[in-house]
């Protein structure tokens, strides 16, 4: 704690002496020149009036009767406030034992009587300001203390002669325990994988004879690491020759601390922990130099998690993050530095795993002899991403695209590379996911087709540029058209007629298939209302509704406002929900269908048999229908395994109580295998493409309106 002593406009005098004519005296000296004088005249009120007035300087009589001057003089030293206080000793014995008992018992000086009058003022003040000197270099040193001591820094000084070391109290408050203090606290503490570079620093400071600072560590007894910094001088005397070593060292644990906090939020993923786009960005432009300077070639590889938005928005964000972190623990593991496959000369760039966002990573493999290589370490990720995950309970299954660029062959800056790949990457999700694809110069196209793609997309809502096309969906024993699946075309201004293959998919990455699934939803019940007011039968009307919609919790208000709208009858809607969505489910999602199916509305499960089929969510579900997937039809009679298949997914279904729908029916004999094993319905192209809504009435039976308007 800091101190400082009142500084009074007036200094303070106290005369101390027994003889009334002495105290007179000198009060009538002092206070004409200047002085405020308080007298006291014997020991006893000499100590009490000290205690009120805390006097800048005292007079004090050596012989007093009572407590003598050399008592009292010790009995204010003892005291915090007269530590410092100067004091004048008055005495007329000249012998060389009272001068020696006065500065023993702690005055700072001593005059003789008969005292000289004129000459006291001059030797008052001579005293008050060697006092004023004295608190100010206190007062700075405590001052320096203190500003050390905020500042975690220690001053030191180390004589090279004679070894001794000199050395401030903020030093041992840094370099020793509360238990410990060592005989040279800069060296002694040094950790010991520091120790030799300390060691060669101070002897390189003095033989150059040049400042020099550096940073290091030391190692508390009880095992505590704290980071110093130094800055040392070498002192030299005439003749040039270094005599000591003069320095500070400041604890700066709490900035590196800080340092490395900063440095891991500017170039790494808080969630994974892997090196962030910016790192990966610096890396790669450096093992590009070293790759042009060897004649060496290097590789990127841009991984996209197939599906990882559908597991995302079903099983919901927390579990997404775990997800990543475990995908980003096996990339680690298929790119190890150690590994043959990703092998480099130790001077080399090794080899480095990045995420750059959501559910993207970047790998550079450096240094590499053949692309084989590259395309070990591809088909390594995509066997250790497929492996199942345990997330909650359940196993959750995941792929991956990977996109190939090789320097110098496809590009030669950092920037290039990573595009590149990036475009290589779409090519391999189009070739059907959970595969690899090397770059190659037509990708460029694909990549600018799929940002226009996007672009137009966004549009397309605004301009109501969607049509609704319906499928029949045909009883197989009677023939009759039993229901309408509701399909989305889009007819671009400027592109012209697009696939859904080519849209949809993009729709659920970029987050609009939800407006596309509500305004579809919308016009279908729209639409089929209008059919039924016109006289048609009342036929089922199915809708695919994605995922993400369990993630919103929107469905439940969006069907109950969209039936509320049009006025059709909930029994009459049927949701088709893919497996994912069931198999992702949450406790919401079976609040979600179980409200839905309350108010009438028929959900079927769609495309089954292509996913991680199970029958525990066919029985916690309340499901109406399952729907064979077209890739079993379509070899159903020439194929055994297929066919067998489909058999027991019917016989199963039935069991279940659930009706059964085949997709992609397209020939007679697949017609005639499911009727005779019992298929309740089918759909495809044997009896009809979709079609546009006025291709639908002729289909329909019950038209009423048109017999009588004959």
């Amino acid at each position: 704690m800091l101190t400082r002593k009142t500084k009074r406009a007036t200094p303070l005098v106290m005369v101390v002496d027994d003889d009334h004519a002495v105290r007179l005296l000198a009060r009538e000296t002092l206070e004409h020149s200047g002085f405020t004088v308080r007298d006291a005249g014997s020991g006893e009120e000499a100590l009490e009036t000290f205690e009120e007035s805390r006097p800048d300087i005292v007079l004090l009589d050596v012989m007093m009767s009572g407590i003598d001057g050399f008592s009292v003089c010790s009995a204010i030293r003892r005291t915090l406030a007269g530590r410092d206080t100067p004091v004048l000793m008055m005495t007329g014995l000249d012998d060389l034992e009272s001068i020696n008992c006065a500065y023993e018992a702690g005055a700072t000086d001593f005059i003789t009587k008969p005292i000289n009058w004129h000459i006291l003022r001059y030797r008052v003040n001579y005293m008050l300001r060697a006092s004023t000197a004295l608190d100010q270099l206190r007062e700075s040193r405590e001052g320096l203390a203190h500003a050390q001591s905020l500042a975690h820094i220690g001053s030191w000084e180390w004589d090279l002669t004679s070894g001794d070391i000199h050395c401030s109290e903020e030093v041992y408050n840094i370099c020793c325990s509360d238990r410990l203090r060592l005989v040279n606290p800069i060296l002694d503490p040094v950790h010991q994988l520091d120790r030799s570079f300390v060691e060669s620093s101070v002897q390189d400071a003095i033989a150059r004879r040049a400042p020099l600072s550096f940073d290091y560590r030391i190692l508390l007894d009880d095992a505590v690491e704290r980071t110093l910094h130094a800055e040392l001088v070498t002192v030299l005397d005439h003749e040039g020759k270094p005599v000591s070593l003069t320095g500070t060292i400041q604890d700066i644990t709490e900035r590196k601390h800080a340092e490395e906090q900063i440095r891991l939020l500017a170039y790494y993923d808080a969630l994974t922990g892997l090196p962030n786009r910016r790192f990966f960005l610096q890396q790669l432009e450096q093992a590009l130099v070293y790759a042009n300077r060897n004649d060496r070639l290097l590789a990127v590889l841009f991984l996209d998690l197939d599906r990882f938005k559908l597991v995302n928005d079903t099983l919901g964000h927390g579990v997404g993050d775990r997800l990543l972190q475990d995908v980003a623990d096996r990339l680690l593991r298929c790119v190890r530095r150690s590994d043959c496959l990703a092998r480099g000369d130790e001077d080399g760039p090794p080899s480095l795993v990045s995420r750059l966002g959501g559910d993207e990573f970047t790998i550079m493999l450096s240094d590499i002899d053949h692309f084989q290589d590259v395309a070990k370490v591809a088909r390594r990720i995509l066997e250790a991403i497929s492996l199942p995950y345990s997330l909650e309970g359940q196993e959750v299954f995941l792929s991956t695209s990977i996109g190939i660029s090789l320097y110098p062959f496809d590009a030669c800056t950092a920037s290039d590379l990573i595009r590149n790949a990036d475009g290589a990457m779409y090519q391999a999700k189009e070739q059907g996911r959970n595969g690899y694809q090397i770059y190659d110069e037509s990708m460029n196209a694909k990549a600018l087709e799929r940002i226009i793609l996007e672009s137009q997309l966004h549009k397309a809502l605004k301009d109501n540029e969607f049509t609704v096309y319906y499928q029949p969906q045909v009883c197989a024993r009677t023939g009759e058209v039993v229901g309408l699946e509701a399909l989305v075309r889009w007819n671009s201004r400027e592109l012209g007629i697009v696939e859904p293959g080519r849209f949809l998919a993009l729709a659920e990455e970029i987050g609009l298939v939800i407006q596309i699934d509500q305004w579809m939803m919308r016009e279908a019940c729209r639409q089929h209302k209008a059919w039924i007011d016109a006289g048609f039968a009342p036929v089922t009307l199915a809708l695919n509704i994605s995922g993400q919609h369990f993630l919103k919790n929107d469905l439940l208000d969006t069907v109950t406002a969209v039936l509320g709208q049009t006025g059709l009858d909930p029994g009459l809607l049927e949701l088709e929900l893919t497996e994912g969505v069931l198999m992702a489910h949450t406790e919401k999602t079976v609040k979600t269908l179980k409200a839905l199916k309350e108010m009438g509305v028929r959900l079927a499960i769609d495309d089954f048999g292509t996913g991680f089929s199970s029958l525990s969510y066919l029985k916690r579900f309340p499901l109406d229908v399952l729907k064979i997937d077209r890739t079993f039809i379509n070899d159903i009679t020439t194929d055994p395994d297929d066919a067998a298949i489909t058999l027991a997914t019917i016989e199963m279904a039935h069991t279940l109580k659930l009706q059964v729908i085949a997709e992609g029916v397209e020939t007679t004999d697949q017609l005639e295998f499911l009727v005779s094993h019992g298929c309740d319905t089918y759909q495809g192209y044997l009896f009809s493409r979709p079609l546009p809504p006025e291709g639908i009435p002729p289909l329909l039976t019950g038209f009423s309106s048109l017999s009588s308007g004959a």
